[in-house]
C-alpha cells in the first residue's frame, strides 16, 4: 500500500486517486487518461505525466498525440499554474470505511501520515501481522485485509472479482494467478434487494453431430489449445449453413472438452484440430456451455458423506501475488463449489494433496458448503500466506480424466491467476497499429525471403491467394495454393501459407482482395519477378502437420499461424461497450507477461451470455487486445490491466486484433 496515495499499484506506477469531481479534460494526460501527476509539456504543445511520458519515450520517439518526432529531453516542466491548479483538485480519502473527509490533492499525504483513522488501522493490523505472537491467527487479519483492500481500489463501492471460466463457471483462485482476469463478475454493496449474481453457471453437454458425408466440415472455427494462453479450446465461430449450425446445440463461447471419447483439454492447437476433422459418420463432443449469471439462492446441504473423507490440506504462498493454480466449478444440481483441474506446475498440483471434484467445505476457516468459486477467490485473494482447505472426496469421481503431463510447464492460460498481461506495443504510424513480439514460446516464428524469378512474359504465377484488407478480419494476402503450372510452382520457394509482402516493389500489405490480384496479374507479365514473401513456421518443429489429411476440408491457415506475424501486419480495430451501473463487461482475458513464460499477448477467453459483451456481437473469444482506451497493454501484468478496466464505469474502447479461428 503506498504511502502517499493509500492506494495499492506497483512502485514505479503513477500514485492513484478517488476525485471528487470529474476532471477538465485539458488537466488529463492522454497516455493514462488520469488527470496529470508531475506534468511535463512536449515542444509540441502537449502534456503527459512525468511517468507516462518517460515510459513511453524509452520504446518510442515521438509524441503519443501527434506523432511528431521527440526525444524526452526536450521536454519541460509545466508551469507553476498548471501545478498549482492539479495540486488542488479535491480527492476523497481513500480509506472510506473508517474516513470521509475530503482534502486538495497535495493535502493526501500529510492527512494518512497524521489524521487518518482508517490508515491507522492498516498500519497497526499490518504491524500485528508481523509480530510472530498473532501468525497462528490468520482469520482477522485476513477479514481487516479484504476491507482494506476494498474501499481504496473500488471507489465506486464494488468489488470486482477476478473469475475465470475455461470450464464451467471456471474461476480463477487468487489474484496472483497467471494469465487470467475477468472483470466479468462484479458484486454490488448498492440495493440489497437487487438479485445478487454471484456464480456464472455452466453445464458440460455430450452432443453427437450426424454427418450424411464422413468428411464433410463440421463448419465452426475453433481457438485456442494447451500451447497457447487460452488453454482450452473455444468455439470462436459457427458458420451458417454447416453441420454444427443445422444441429443448432454448440454456440460461439463453448469449450470443447472431449471428442469420441478423447480429452482434448489439454492439447495443442494443432492436435486438437487433428482430432476434430477427422472423418467419421457420427461424431460425439462433450462441450461446456457457460448459461450467463444465476441468482443466490439459500439451497439446504443436502449432499451426504457417506463414503466420503475429509481432507485438510495447507497451502503456502511465498507471497500473496503466487498463484495457488487452481480452477473451481459450481455444479449447477447441487450446492457448494469444486475442483475442476490443478493446473500443472501450479502451487496445488505440486502439493499434491488436493484433487480434481474435491468439494471444497471451508477455506481458512470460512464455511463455503453453500458457498460460490468467487468467494472462494476473494478468501484466497486477501490471504498472505498459508491457505488451509478442508475438502470432501468421494473416492473415484472426477470431473475429466487426469491429464499426466506434469513434467511440462502450461504456457497456457491454463494458470488460473492473476499473473502476466499481454505485451502489446503500438505500432506503426497508424493510430490502430501496436506493437508486440512477433512470437511468443510454444507459438510460431515469421521468416522474410525474397524470391527472383526469370520468367516467360506469358508465363503465370500460378498461385491463387486469400486474404485482404476488405475481408471482416482484415487479414494480409496470403497463399491458398500453388498451381503445378506456375514458374513458382518450378522455382519451389514460395509456399501455400506464406503472407505476400510486395511484387517488384509494390507493397501487397495493405491491399484488399482485388487490388492485390491486379498488382499480382501486372507484375507477372514481366520478364523478371521479385517477390517478397513471409513464411510462418513452427518454433516446435515436431508438430505434425495438418496438410497430409485434409480430404473435403477448403484450406484457410491455422489460427495458431496467424500469432507469428510481426506486429505492422495486424490490422487493429476499436470496439467500444457501454453498460450500466450495476452491470459487469462480461468478458474474461489470459495471457500477459509471467516470469516463466515472458511476455505474452491478452486473448479473449471467455463471453458470459446476457453481459454487454456479448449483447455488442462484435468482440469474439480468441481476440488479442492490445489497448484499452488507447493505452497499449505495454508489459503490463493483470494486476495492472484489471484496475484500468474496473476504472471504467460506463464505457471502455477495447483495441483488439482478431485472427480468424482454425476450421473444422
Amino acid at each position: 500500500l503506498c504511502c502517499e496515495c493509500g492506494q495499492f499499484h506497483l512502485l514505479l506506477d503513477n500514485h492513484l486517486y478517488n476525485f471528487q469531481d470529474e476532471v477538465d479534460d485539458e488537466l488529463i494526460c492522454h497516455i493514462c487518461l488520469q488527470p496529470l501527476l508531475q506534468p511535463m509539456d512536449t515542444p509540441c504543445g502537449h502534456t503527459y505525466c512525468f511517468k507516462c511520458l518517460e515510459n513511453f519515450m524509452q520504446e518510442y520517439n515521438f509524441c503519443p498525440m501527434d506523432r511528431k518526432k521527440l526525444s524526452f529531453q526536450q521536454c519541460h516542466k509545466s508551469s507553476l499554474l498548471v501545478r498549482n491548479l492539479l495540486d488542488k483538485l479535491i480527492v476523497f480519502c481513500p480509506f472510506k470505511a473508517e474516513c470521509q473527509q475530503t482534502m486538495q490533492r497535495c493535502e493526501l499525504e500529510a492527512h494518512l501520515q497524521n489524521r487518518c483513522p482508517g490508515f491507522k488501522k492498516y498500519r497497526s493490523e499490518l504491524q500485528r501481522k508481523k509480530n510472530p505472537i498473532s501468525k497462528g491467527k490468520e482469520d482477522p487479519p485476513t477479514k481487516v485485509e479484504t476491507n482494506t483492500l476494498k474501499d481504496p481500489e473500488v471507489p465506486s463501492g464494488g468489488s470486482s472479482l477476478v473469475a475465470e471460466s475455461s470450464a464451467a463457471a471456471v474461476v480463477s483462485l487468487g489474484t496472483a494467478e497467471p494469465g487470467l482476469v475477468n472483470p466479468a463478475f462484479e458484486e454490488t454493496e448498492e440495493g440489497e434487494n437487487l438479485p445478487q449474481r454471484t456464480s456464472l453457471v455452466a453445464e458440460t453437454t455430450t452432443i453427437e453431430i450426424h454427418r450424411e458425408d464422413p468428411e464433410e466440415e463440421l463448419g465452426m472455427r475453433i481457438v485456442g489449445g494447451k500451447d497457447t494462453p487460452l488453454g482450452n479450446i473455444v468455439v470462436q465461430e459457427v458458420l451458417r449453413d454447416s453441420v454444427i449450425a443445422a444441429d443448432g446445440r454448440i454456440a460461439p463461447g463453448d469449450h470443447i472438452l472431449e471428442v469420441n471419447g478423447v480429452n482434448i483439454s489439454s492439447v495443442t492447437h494443432c492436435q486438437a484440430v487433428s482430432f476434430l476433422r477427422h472423418p467419421g459418420p457420427v461424431l460425439h463432443l462433450m462441450v461446456l456451455q457457460e448459461k450467463g449469471f444465476s441468482s443466490k439462492t439459500a439451497q439446504q446441504d443436502s449432499t451426504s458423506a457417506t463414503n466420503r473423507e475429509v481432507i485438510h490440506v495447507t497451502l503456502i504462498k511465498r507471497d500473496r501475488s503466487e498463484p495457488l493454480g487452481i480452477k473451481l466449478i459450481r455444479k449447477t444440481d447441487e450446492a457448494g463449489i469444486f475442483i475442476l483441474d490443478l493446473l500443472e506446475g501450479g502451487l496445488a498440483a505440486r502439493n499434491g494433496k488436493l484433487s480434481r471434484n474435491d468439494r471444497v467445505l471451508s477455506i481458512n476457516g470460512q464455511d463455503l458448503r453453500q458457498g460460490t468459486p468467487e468467494a472462494a477467490a476473494q478468501i484466497i485473494q486477501t490471504t498472505e500466506s498459508r491457505v488451509n482447505f478442508v475438502v470432501l472426496r468421494q473416492p473415484g469421481v472426477q470431473l475429466s480424466d487426469p491429464v499426466e503431463d506434469g513434467s511440462t510447464s502450461n504456457n497456457s492460460s491454463s494458470s488460473s491467476s492473476n499473473g502476466g498481461s499481454p505485451v502489446h506495443h503500438r505500432r506503426r504510424l497508424d493510430q490502430n497499429h501496436y506493437r508486440r513480439k512477433s512470437n511468443y514460446q510454444k507459438g510460431y516464428i515469421s521468416h522474410e525471403k525474397t524470391v527472383a524469378i526469370k520468367k516467360e512474359p506469358k508465363e503465370s504465377l500460378g498461385i491463387t491467394i486469400g486474404g485482404g484488407r476488405d475481408n471482416k478480419n482484415k487479414l494480409p494476402i496470403y497463399v491458398t495454393s500453388v498451381q503445378p503450372i506456375g514458374c513458382l510452382f518450378r522455382d519451389g520457394r514460395i509456399k501455400r501459407g506464406d503472407v505476400l509482402l510486395s511484387i517488384n516493389g509494390i507493397d501487397l500489405t495493405h491491399l484488399n482482395y482485388y487490388e492485390a490480384v491486379s498488382a499480382l496479374k501486372s507484375n507477372a507479365a514481366s520478364h523478371s519477378v521479385i517477390l517478397k514473401a513471409l513464411e510462418i513456421l513452427p518454433l516446435n518443429s515436431t508438430e505434425p502437420s495438418l496438410d497430409i489429411k485434409e480430404q473435403g476440408f477448403s484450406w484457410s491457415p491455422l489460427w495458431i499461424t496467424w500469432l507469428g506475424l510481426p506486429s505492422y501486419l495486424h490490422c487493429c480495430q476499436d470496439i467500444v461497450l457501454s453498460k450500466g451501473n450495476l452491470e459487469s463487461w462480461g468478458f474474461s482475458i489470459v495471457g500477459g507477461f509471467e516470469e516463466s513464460k515472458g511476455n505474452q499477448p491478452f486473448f479473449i477467453k471467455t463471453i458470459v451470455p446476457g453481459t454487454p459483451a456479448f449483447r455488442d456481437r462484435k468482440l469474439k473469444c480468441g481476440d488479442e487486445i492490445v489497448a484499452v482506451n488507447g493505452v497499449p497493454a505495454i508489459g503490463m501484468s493483470n494486476s495492472e490491466l484489471i484496475p484500468m478496466l474496473k476504472e471504467q464505469r460506463n464505457k471502455v474502447t477495447l483495441t483488439v486484433v482478431s485472427w480468424p479461428g482454425s476450421l473444422v
